[in-house]
């Protein structure tokens, strides 16, 4: 296991180096999950790109820190992983909370960005109101209050019906996260608006989104990718909020094709 301190807060985090000369792909996980639901992307991916995956604060085994958190606390940590690692000229993949990181790490330090995979997350993510009342219920009634109803937009019916291992690891990782660190990621979300950020930015950028995303639905994130210049917008068919969890093979897929065409890296057949 890896582990540093970044600015107080200790970060778990997994580097794969690839070797001289392969790209850097970071990856950067979404509220109520931890740097493991990338693991099949991430073995996928390692013939061809060094891989970067952590847990933000107050998830998984990274440090609480001092909630509640703004985005700018997760950039920040972020930040300071790549300097610790020494990366540079680095491709970020964020999911949901993870893609408004990612956002934010490229508005403040744009020279270290060679591309953007934003999948399932949007610009602005969710009312005030809505953030509140989950906040209010994970404090008063722990995150398994809520476990099933988040399940339902994390995975399609099809994931609940044949995967009922998978589903019930899934709901173990989202209620065993620490509560202030959830809650203080969701109002992280719920103030963070990027609107404005996002039309300046000018590497390329892959938006994907599951066809069932009940969390940031394709007309969400289909509008934040309007809003990028030179976007590319493309659906994960058969998947809901967590596609690298329920359909990797799609996910690595378009990953390598985006990257292929832009030459960044990796190839499209793989």
């Amino acid at each position: 296991m890896q582990f540093t301190d970044i600015g107080g807060v200790t970060l778990h985090y997994e580097h794969r180096a690839g070797g001289p000369g392969k790209p850097l792909i970071v990856f950067a996980n979404s509220l109520g999950t931890d740097f493991r639901i990338w693991r099949e992307v991430v073995d996928d991916l390692a013939a061809d790109f060094s891989t970067l995956c952590y847990d933000m604060r107050g998830h998984g085994l990274s440090g609480l820190g001092a909630p509640p958190y703004a985005i700018t606390d997760h950039v920040a940590d972020l930040s300071g992983l790549l300097d610790f690692v020494g990366a540079r000229d680095v491709i970020i993949c964020g999911l949901s909370v993870g893609g408004l990181v990612a956002q934010g790490l490229y508005a403040v330090r744009p020279e270290i960005v060679r591309a953007l995979i934003l999948c399932d997350t949007a610009h602005r993510i969710g009312t005030a109101e809505t953030w509140n009342t989950r906040i209010d219920t994970v404090r008063r009634d722990g995150i398994d209050s809520l476990a099933e109803a988040i399940l339902k937009l994390w995975f399609t019916p099809s994931f609940h019906a044949e995967k009922p291992a998978l589903l019930a690891g899934c709901r173990a990782m989202l209620a065993r996260q620490p509560v202030e660190g959830y809650a203080g990621t969701c109002a992280a979300v719920r103030d963070a608006n990027h609107t404005e950020a996002v039309g300046r930015i000018e590497v390329p950028t892959l938006c994907l989104v599951g066809d069932q995303d009940g969390s940031t639905p394709p007309p969400l994130v289909r509008s934040m990718a309007d809003l990028i210049p030179g976007a590319e917008f493309a659906i994960i068919e058969g998947a809901g909020h967590i596609p690298c969890v329920e359909q990797p093979v799609q996910l690595v897929a378009r990953i390598r094709e985006f990257l292929a065409r832009k030459r960044l890296g990796g190839h499209a057949d793989a």
